[in-house]
């Protein structure tokens, strides 16, 4: 055991994939989903499973999206998923006779793995991941982060729609795990001024925001203006030690190789080699290579906290708390030997002196400075709002304001029209189906994959599908039998058909809405 080093340390994990399920298989649709969940869910929740046996390893936040839970609890992605396992097997075996030098040396290796995931599939995951993670809530290995339905950019969104994503998506994590999230991953790290009230009337006490929206002071929590609820900032020092735009440990030339595909199998039979090494000249995978770098970078890591929190403790004359925070899906997908490294670092902080806790722990032991005038942020590019509102994705920003103002409209004239039973409002399944397209639509990763050209077709189809839905739905519902539109509801809720709980009765009126913003303006 090291020195005891002054301050807490917290790493902060934010899983997240928007609805692929029935939305295309490939390039981008469900493979995206089963590469993930194969490369990167599995590998971590083993990881975490094996921490909680420990008392000397060191606890986590974990966020999961509401949307990634549904899939991945989902009858058709757990059938897709047991598939998917099972060509991989296949696909390795075959791998033995590439011609391909490079994919034949690693054939086995895959094989191995291959098989050791679809082993752990059939015996632990055949009933979703909210079975694997509960246990680990339970037993303080995870503090859960929740957040709102389907990921939205909520300082772009609707009043109305903001505060019954963010209550729904609480509730879904609540319905999953049996406990409801008082601190969340806001998505995309963004926030607009009076948004911490919202936070407040949910039932959230502590949310993520990038570095430089607490200028770069991000020793401590800051609860936001007079509301209570706390700021945690993204130590960035420290977080891009692992990952940042221009470096970081995954693209070190001993690591596989993201890339580089072996098109026969689908296998990446390559090393990183050099960044400016064509995917034909690069070098062949070797795990034990690959080790030995992860072992390097533990201990860099390591080094690198330890010295962020003296530094920071020094500075600011009391214990400082330090937040790295990553999207999960770097540890596997992205990152091959990320799950690798990431449990030997949990185990490498507390032998090193560093405690390491949750943001919850955080918040109890007092590291939690004066009140800050958080301003508009986010953690994308310029970190503003530029990736989701920037003139490249102007057509979104129209859809989603057109789509939300029409179909709201409709929702509204439909409360006062809609059925009652001895004085109470029914459940609509048709109104359930409008606010489930809806909130698919404005999902912040249609903007942000536009944003930065990655399938950006795709991400544009998927927005202008949903809001058509809501539309088509809505519209039906105004001006046909409650039979068609019944049936139109349901024809779509095949293909989306996440968040079974979700309730339309608790969309707020309009003119609940504009009481409450006025009462924030007057706070």
């Amino acid at each position: 055991m090291g020195d005891r080093v002054p301050g807490l340390f917290t790493l902060v994990l934010h899983s997240h994939l928007p609805w692929l399920a029935h939305h295309g298989r490939w390039p981008v649709g469900e493979e995206w989903l089963y590469q993930s969940w194969a490369d990167c869910y599995l590998p971590v929740l083993r990881v975490l499973d094996r921490m909680s046996g420990d008392e000397t390893a060191a606890p986590i936040s974990l966020g999961i999206t509401p949307i990634l839970a549904e899939q991945l609890d989902d009858p058709h992605c757990l059938r897709g998923m047991h598939h998917w396992l099972g060509d991989w097997a296949l696909r390795s075996r075959e791998a033995i006779d590439s011609p391909d030098p490079r994919t034949r040396s690693i054939a086995a290796y895959e094989c191995r793995r291959a098989a050791a995931a679809l082993d752990e599939f059939e015996g632990r995951w055949r009933h979703g991941l909210s079975p694997v993670l509960r246990p680990l809530i339970d037993a303080g290995t995870v503090e859960l982060l929740g957040g709102p339905l389907a990921h939205p950019f909520q300082p772009l969104l609707d009043d109305r729609l903001r505060a019954f994503s963010l209550d729904e998506g609480l509730r879904t994590a609540q319905q999953h795990w049996g406990t409801r999230p008082t601190g969340i991953w806001a998505p995309e790290c963004g926030y607009r001024v009076g948004m911490e009230h919202g936070y407040a009337r949910a039932g959230v006490e502590r949310f993520m925001v990038d570095g430089p929206a607490l200028h770069g002071d991000t020793s401590l929590a800051r609860p936001v203006r007079n509301s209570g609820v706390l700021a945690f900032g993204r130590d960035l020092t420290v977080s891009y030690r692992v990952w940042s735009p221009k470096s970081g440990y995954p693209g070190h030339a001993d690591y596989r190789d993201f890339h580089t595909y072996d098109h026969m199998t689908g296998i990446k039979p390559a090393r990183v080699t050099g960044r400016t090494v064509d995917s034909a000249d690069k070098a062949a995978y070797d795990p034990a290579r690959a080790d030995a770098a992860v072992d390097r970078h533990v201990a860099d890591f390591v080094n690198t906290v330890r010295g962020r929190l003296i530094a920071e403790s020094e500075r600011i004359g009391r214990p400082a708390h330090v937040v790295a925070a990553f999207d999960t899906e770097l540890f596997g997908h992205w990152w091959h030997e990320g799950p690798v490294w990431l449990e030997r670092v949990l185990r490498a902080l507390p032998a090193a002196g560093i405690e390491v806790g949750t943001l919850a722990d955080a918040a109890t032991a007092g590291y939690v400075g004066a009140p800050f005038e958080l301003a508009d942020s986010s953690w994308g590019s310029g970190k503003d709002w530029r990736v989701w509102n920037g003139p490249q994705v102007t057509d979104l920003v129209d859809l989603n304001a057109s789509v939300v103002t029409e179909t709201m409209a409709i929702l509204d004239k439909e409360h006062h029209t809609a059925r009652h039973r001895d004085g109470v409002l029914l459940r609509d399944r048709v109104r359930d189906q409008i606010v489930r397209e809806l909130v698919l639509a404005v999902s912040s990763d249609w903007a942000f994959m536009v944003s930065k050209d990655s399938a950006a077709s795709y991400a544009r189809d998927r927005a202008r599908t949903h809001a058509h839905a809501a539309r088509e739905i809505a519209e039906t519902a105004l001006r046909a039998t409650s039979e068609r539109a019944c049936d139109v509801a349901t024809r779509w809720q095949v293909a989306d058909g996440p968040f079974p709980g979700l309730d339309a009765r608790r969309l707020a009126p309009s003119d609940a809405v504009a009481l409450r913003r006025t009462a924030d303006r007057l706070e």
